[in-house]
């Protein structure tokens, strides 16, 4: 069994946690992964698994013992009958997409960051944007679960189905997932079409574009009047990639190198950010192209920042983004980042934003080491007056008691922790706060 004793800090990749757990684990199998809950059990010691740390709550912070899954990685089946596929927890979700691309194989729909593994982003119900297709969560078809008492759990529809129903967005709460199981599909190509919209006509039609694209989402630039949005759909082919210059300066050299520029500019001097906002949200020139799944979904995101996202019900999102738009222009806030518009269909996962509800999302993003409080308060606010859920791995100021009102399933979810985690094995401060004590 590798584990070192120490503290060495850990810190999640915004650097806004840090932790310094008794002791750090990293299990080569859920064997040796219920070993060290057991053993941490007899020291008194609670259990937290981390992921890349890509959460920008403390969901994962620990003083106890930190379990690492770099060696709870690959992939351990591929089953063409059933068209599933089973994944260590700690995989990262960039190396899953990478190997089923070469078997053939796509996820449905995933977000646009792939950095995370597997365990992380569907614990914490990471997303993307989808007409009918939901979040990574709601495409998986089982999953292996160590409990606070060491024992493994297979979870799916058949077996512990109760159990399943909840833990596939568990928040680490439940236990430790060791595998998932995932719904996959023959690859297919989708085509991306980008576009500059003014806010106004975005926001207007936005139930035409919504309804009219399988995967519709929409940018709007604080400060200006500017959107671009973004439509992938379907397509026969031929794989058309961005061309390798037009990509670097879309991908590379304006989403991270000169917003970096931008942002480190904004942070020291923030007036010039309204300025700035208005010519490079000019800058964007429309753009198609056309490639498999996780080429479109997802992209690098090498500039750090903190993030708060609210998930509405979808008819209540382009109000709130107006109110959102008037607060900007009536405050002095100077804000450099987008705000990022997505959906999701509803699903029947206790926990998700989108339980029981078609959903909208409105991500705002401050720059690191910016001071994003006064600017998250006022557009928390406007979310929680429309019964948001903000999103599990992101800044909030929620707790249970609000929880309780917004989730039908809450009480569910708790009793259903109750019972497989009675001492709090896998508890923390987040989880005392969002699940009550």
């Amino acid at each position: 069994m590798s584990g070192a004793n120490g503290s060495s800090t850990w810190r999640n990749w915004a650097g806004n946690i840090t932790a310094r757990p008794a002791r750090e684990v990293s299990p080569a199998s859920a064997a040796e992964l219920a070993e060290a809950v057991r053993r941490a059990a007899e020291d008194g010691l609670t259990v937290k698994a981390v992921g890349t740390g890509h959460s920008f709550t403390a969901a994962a912070a620990t003083d106890g013992v930190l379990i690492r899954p770099d060696l709870l990685t690959g992939i351990r089946e591929i089953d063409r009958a059933a068209m599933t596929v089973t994944v260590e927890a700690g995989t990262p979700l960039k190396r899953l997409n990478a190997a089923l691309a070469r078997e053939g194989l796509s996820l449905t729909n995933m977000g646009d960051i792939m950095e995370q593994t597997v365990a992380g982003a569907t614990s914490t119900g990471t997303h993307g944007t989808g007409r009918d297709s939901a979040s990574i969560a709601a495409q998986i078809k089982g999953l292996e679960l160590v409990t606070a008492d060491g024992s493994l759990l297979a979870c799916s529809e058949k077996e512990n189905p109760e159990i399943f129903a909840a833990a596939r967005i568990g928040l680490g709460a439940l236990g430790v997932v060791t595998a998932i199981t995932f719904a996959v599909e023959p690859v297919f190509l989708l085509t991306a079409r980008e576009e500059p919209m003014p806010f106004d006509k975005v926001t207007g039609e936005f139930d035409a574009l919504f309804a009219e694209n399988e995967h519709f989402e929409f940018y709007w630039f604080p400060h200006t009047g500017n959107c671009n949005t973004k439509r992938n759909n379907r397509s026969a082919g031929p794989v058309a990639p961005p061309g390798k210059l037009s990509g670097w300066i879309e991908d590379e050299f304006m989403s991270n190198g000169l917003f970096q520029v931008v942002c480190s500019l904004g942070r020291a001097v923030p007036a010039t950010i309204p300025s700035i906002a208005k010519v490079s949200s000019r800058a964007l020139s429309a753009r198609t192209y056309t490639d498999i799944p996780y080429k479109v979904f997802t992209s690098p995101r090498r500039v750090r920042f903190v993030e708060m996202e609210y998930a509405l019900p979808r008819e209540a999102v382009v109000g709130a983004l107006r109110e959102v738009k008037a607060l900007v222009e009536r405050s002095s806030l100077r804000i450099s980042f987008p705000v990022e518009v997505r959906t999701a269909p509803a699903d029947d996962i206790a926990l998700s934003t989108a339980s029981g509800r078609e959903t909208a999302y409105i991500a705002v993003h401050m720059y690191k080491g910016t001071p994003y409080q006064a600017y998250f308060t006022a557009v928390e606010r406007i979310m929680t007056a429309h019964a948001g859920r903000p999103h599990w791995g992101k800044v909030h100021t929620r707790d249970a008691a609000y929880f309780a009102e917004v989730y039908p399933r809450f009480a569910e979810f708790t009793a259903l922790r109750d019972r497989l985690d009675p001492e709090r094995r896998f508890g923390n401060a987040y989880l005392r706060r969002v699940l009550g004590e």
